[in-house]
């Protein structure tokens, strides 16, 4: 089995695993982002699976697999909203830190060190796989993603996001983010292995899913607030796809 796994690049969130529920430390930008990120992925599952996120525990009865789980940032809202949530990361220091604060929130959140194309080996099936700033750092993003899609059952969602690769997307996420407001350590992002919105849609058709969605994620740098754009992919974005079947 060939892993996507890129060593330099778990390096970099090994070294930061203890930062990750500090939204005042090195990964201040996610805890920034991730109420639109949360608001586009319920939003998602719960249009595709029919689900009233109003109701109690909406999305009880799906199997949802977080990849580059980090902390676990998006496993606990998941696990709150009643999905059997499985959080994976290569970087193997990230998972005690994300298995005490789910056990502090008084969450059941099956942690894993271990890799997409591992889980796709052993079979491993679900409803929905989230795949968050992920396909940036790995080494091959086409055998990633193919091995995303086989995770997923028939009929089931994969949301990805990652960054766009322009002029743009270097001055803000690389120069901006990393030297100018230092919200990462230097070094965080490669610009280079940054992926166009038609790429990505390349790369996963070619994988074998159907892309259905494509939104922004834009900061407004006056009210210090994220939102989500239909038409501003520039920078930051994140997409929706089906496995055929179901």
């Amino acid at each position: 089995m060939v892993s996507t796994v890129d060593a330099s690049e778990v390096a970099k969130f090994e070294a930061m695993a203890a930062e990750w529920w500090d939204p005042h430390g090195k990964f201040k930008p996610l805890h920034m982002m991730n109420p639109v990120r949360l608001d586009y992925i319920t939003t998602q599952i719960a249009g595709e699976f029919d689900r009233d996120l109003s109701a109690p525990n909406p999305f009880q009865g799906l199997r949802i697999l977080d990849i580059g789980c980090g902390g676990g940032l998006l496993c606990e809202p998941m696990a709150r909203l009643g999905a059997e949530i499985i959080g994976v990361d290569a970087a193997e220091r990230n998972i005690p830190v994300a298995e005490t604060h789910a056990k502090q929130s008084g969450l059941d959140i099956d942690y894993r060190h271990t890799t997409a194309e591992a889980m796709a080996a052993a079979g491993e099936q679900f409803d929905v796989v989230i795949n968050m700033e992920v396909v940036e750092h790995v080494a091959d993003p086409q055998a990633y993603l193919t091995a995303c899609q086989q995770l997923l059952k028939p009929g089931g969602l994969h949301l990805c996001s990652t960054i766009n690769r322009n002029p743009k997307s270097f001055a803000v996420a690389i120069v901006g983010a990393e030297y100018v407001m230092r919200w990462l350590p230097k070094g965080t992002h490669e610009w280079a292995k940054f992926i166009t919105p038609d790429e990505l849609y390349e790369l996963m058709t070619i994988a074998g899913l159907t892309p259905v969605d494509r939104k922004g994620y834009v900061f407004n740098p006056v009210t210090w607030r994220w939102s989500i754009s239909d038409r501003d992919l520039s920078v930051n974005y994140v997409t929706a796809a089906l496995k055929p079947g179901a």
